[in-house]
């Protein structure tokens, strides 16, 4: 016999990370208008708004411990805040390929801290799926290279820097996996959200200070301010929701497996609205990446138990 799968919480995983890499690719566009630090800040700032009826405490959830509370400022600072940061100065100091290498290596590295610090079991089929995702996606980020050779020829060497920040923002990923699956046995999903919201909010507030006074916010269309406003539900209050909502039924290193929906996502809003060229080698890449999803996440038969 096989254990039911948790098919709404693999919905959620799938969804939240194709949302995500939705948003990573229109995110360009809002670049154009607003410089980074002040994008995120008003991110988190509409966010906030739009999830003040999430902050309260139900009647049968115990007040925040002190180790809760840590944990929701960890996620945030990993999470949010150094993973972006990381992430971006990496991707300046490294070439696609690298980048595209490195940044692959998500899923692995959270098979490896959900293995140090939830002590899951690892099981040979999980192991390989992960290897799967890791190739699939590293090849989804390859072929995207290959679309835009001359952009990619353009592009300085990698630094070691820049190599050991892409690895830094991969690890900050992992550990927003772990930490998550850890909040997700005290607080609801949705709390989680809003609480990991307004430690990003007050994180990012200096930096998107400092760039808001020099800004001039008249300049900016109402088509920006729209797209803004779908940025910020979907990437702090939607996307968020559906993986803690996923990630409680999941274990932590299967979810990880889930990332190969961001860079499929974000591919299909580059070809399908920023017009960018299609690789000949992306379907292979995604058919092989989906396969890594269903090995790591297909149960295993069970023995049947022998009658007296």
């Amino acid at each position: 016999m096989r254990a039911g799968l948790p098919w709404l919480a693999y919905g959620c995983l799938a969804l939240s990370t194709s949302l995500v890499g939705s948003y990573v690719g229109l995110s360009k566009l809002l670049l154009l208008s607003f410089p980074v630090f002040l994008l995120a800040w008003l991110r988190f700032g509409l966010a906030a708004v739009l999830m003040l009826g999430w902050l309260r405490r139900r009647a049968d959830e115990p007040p925040l411990d002190g180790r809760t509370r840590g944990l929701l400022f960890l996620e945030s600072l990993l999470g949010n805040f150094l993973f972006s940061i990381c992430l971006l100065y990496g991707l300046r100091q490294s070439s696609a390929v690298v980048a595209a290498i490195v940044m692959a290596g998500i899923p692995a590295a959270v098979a490896l801290l959900s293995r140090i610090f939830l002590d899951e079991q690892l099981r040979p089929r999980s192991l390989a799926g992960i290897a799967l995702s890791v190739a699939g996606i590293a090849w989804i980020g390859l072929a995207r290279v290959d679309a835009g050779a001359g952009a990619a020829l353009a592009q300085p060497p990698s630094s070691g820097l820049g190599v050991l920040l892409l690895l830094a923002a991969v690890f900050c990923e992992a550990c927003y996996v772990v930490i998550g699956k850890r909040l997700t046995q005290d607080l609801p999903p949705r709390r989680i959200s809003a609480l990991i919201n307004l430690w990003g909010l007050l994180l990012v507030t200096p930096l998107g200070l400092r760039q808001a006074l020099d800004f001039d916010f008249a300049a900016v269309s109402t088509s920006a301010w729209l797209l803004l406003l779908f940025y910020a539900a979907a990437a702090s209050m939607i996307t968020v929701w559906l993986w803690m909502a996923g990630l409680r039924r999941v274990p932590a290193a299967q979810a990880g497996v889930f990332m190969v929906f961001l860079p499929m996502a974000t591919t299909a809003v580059g070809v399908l609205v920023l017009g960018e060229s299609l690789s000949a080698g992306l379907l292979p890449a995604m058919l092989l990446a989906l396969a890594g999803v269903l090995l790591a996440t297909w149960p295993e038969a069970q023995p049947q138990p022998r009658l007296p």
